[in-house]
């Protein structure tokens, strides 16, 4: 339950220390309105400090060294159902926002935001509201306005990012992890990275699981 007074009690996560030492000083002026509790640069650290420490809010990156923002928010939503989860990130892309807001996340913010502007931000989302960043908006409303047109990538009606859905694709035609990566020249780290997305969001364990789904639900043709 959300206290009714004091400063919104805050854990930060994020995989560079200086967005961390970045978040802590352009903070530091609102004292009285967030208190920064701890910070986390890995999931496992992160949820130590959460479990412990009990805070109002996490803000975290949609995308951490070797894990996702995405995976976390649902382990801290499991975990700590009363936590409410806010991203902070430079990923502006909507189908990241859907998402994390699936996902139970109470807010999704730009790392260009002021810090006077994340406070209040923080100070309402911390009383209930659940906010999105203003400069999403005119996506936001393309992408529903595409929606409606249908003429989005394959893949999107399940919530699956462009290039989720080009991975996906490629595990559907039997290329490798590795023949995947030089396909769409990213490392091998990085096509696993969006097959534990693809594999979350249509509930499935693993490749044989995803190929299936995307053959029932008739997404590549």
């Amino acid at each position: 339950m959300s206290r009714a007074t004091g400063p919104v009690r805050v854990v930060i996560v994020d995989d560079h220390q200086m967005v961390l030492d970045g978040l802590r000083a352009m903070l530091a002026a609102y004292s009285e309105q967030v208190q920064i509790l701890a910070e986390a640069t890995e999931p496992d650290l992160a949820l130590k400090a959460i479990t412990l420490l009990e805070p109002d809010i996490i803000l975290l990156d949609v995308r951490l060294r070797g894990s996702s923002g995405l995976d976390l928010c649902a382990e801290i939503r499991k975990r700590q159902p009363a936590c409410k989860v806010v991203f902070l990130t430079v990923y502006d892309d909507e189908q990241y926002l859907y998402q994390a807001l699936r996902l139970g996340a109470s807010g999704f913010l730009l790392k260009r935001v002021r810090g006077a502007e994340l406070v209040d931000h923080l100070q309402r989302i911390h009383q209930g509201e659940v906010l999105i960043d203003p400069s999403l908006a005119a996506k936001v409303a393309m992408s529903v306005a595409h929606l409606r047109g249908d003429e989005f990538w394959p893949g999107a009606r399940l919530g699956l990012t462009q290039r989720e859905s080009e991975v996906l694709g490629l595990m559907v035609a039997g290329l490798s992890n590795r023949a995947i990566a030089g396909r769409l020249t990213v490392s091998e780290e990085t096509v696993k990275t969006h097959a534990r997305g693809i594999y979350r969001k249509l509930d499935v364990a693993d490749r044989s699981g995803a190929v299936a789904a995307a053959l029932r639900e008739g997404v590549f043709q």
